[in-house]
């Protein structure tokens, strides 16, 4: 675990910036630190191609105190637009080296600890993918919940693009990235509260929202429902629904600081490209406030 010395600067988080639209690569072109001190997390779905990640990721790092990524599973994507062929977890691994490249701070580097207002705490970037075990209603088994799917014609882009080699399966590969990261998460100092990033939601609540329930299957793993109880954590930062939001479960603040795709941001109130603050910690009433007004804006990532 990592300690960094704080100052005046904020904690933010942005995620879905999905660069291969112009109008939302010239938002991060733009996208500036309100101070030197400040710390920047992007919780994944940065762009499709290796190239457009490193432009990104390689731009906010020239510009803010530290970056922190979570991958989304478009990063993970083994896209035929992108030179780099590389599928699964080689495809996870050169990302990875990417981020220390970069300096930026990856699943798998030492945890940083966040020393300034609202501090001492841990944050913690995840990857934990998914096990289509958030079933629509009246599916018992993954098959089920895909027929229903197809059904439907809500089936996430994944199905093609996103490959698990060498795991036999994506929810394979999402049991192993669960329990290497619940043995990380356990050696923590008690006394210590967390914040956890990861590009899917730890608990399936900010789910119920979405137009097309049967979507979820892609947007998480039960097997995490307990986690921001059990590793003491303070807000539970996520992306990929393209809701951008406060909720709060069992007194947890869970935060969505998607940004998503211009036809969805072009509709809401705020401006865009702004990253969401995390700490300090917003004036409460007006973080409720805007979540209620946020959560008429429904959404479906794919």
């Amino acid at each position: 675990m990592e300690s960094t010395a704080g100052g005046a600067g904020q904690l933010l988080a942005i995620s879905d910036l999905h660069i291969g639209y112009a109008e939302n690569r010239a938002l991060v072109e733009r996208m500036r630190p309100g101070s030197d001190d400040d710390w920047l997390i992007v919780a994944g779905d940065v762009a499709e191609t290796v190239a457009d990640i490193r432009w990104a990721l390689g731009t906010l790092a020239g510009r803010f105190r530290k970056v922190l990524w979570s991958p989304g599973n478009h990063e993970l994507w083994t896209h035929p637009r992108d030179t780099v062929t590389l599928r699964g977890v080689p495809r996870y691994e050169h990302l990875v080296e990417l981020c220390r490249e970069l300096g930026v701070t990856s699943p798998e580097d030492p945890y940083p600890v966040w020393h300034g207002s609202g501090g001492p705490v841990v944050v913690a970037p995840l990857f934990l993918l998914y096990d289509y075990s958030f079933l629509p209603d009246g599916c018992a088994t993954k098959d089920e919940g895909l027929a229903y799917a197809h059904g439907t014609g809500i089936v996430c882009n994944d199905e093609h693009l996103l490959h698990p080699d060498p795991y036999p399966s994506r929810e394979a590969w999402c049991q192993a990235r669960v329990a290497g990261t619940e043995r990380r998460l356990a050696e923590l100092p008690e006394d210590l509260p967390t914040i956890l990033i990861n590009h899917y939601p730890l608990d399936r609540h900010p789910t119920d929202v979405l137009w097309h329930p049967e979507f979820a299957m892609w947007c998480g793993t039960r097997r995490t429902a307990d986690w921001h109880r059990r590793f003491r954590v303070a807000t539970m930062v996520y992306g990929h629904l393209h809701i951008p939001r406060t909720t709060w479960h069992d007194g947890v603040r869970f935060e969505e600081v998607s940004l998503g795709y211009p036809r969805e941001w072009r509709g809401r109130p705020q401006a865009p490209g702004i990253p969401r603050r995390i700490l300090p910690r917003e004036v409460e009433s007006g973080d409720r406030g805007a979540a209620s007004a946020l959560r008429r804006g429904r959404g479906t990532a794919r």
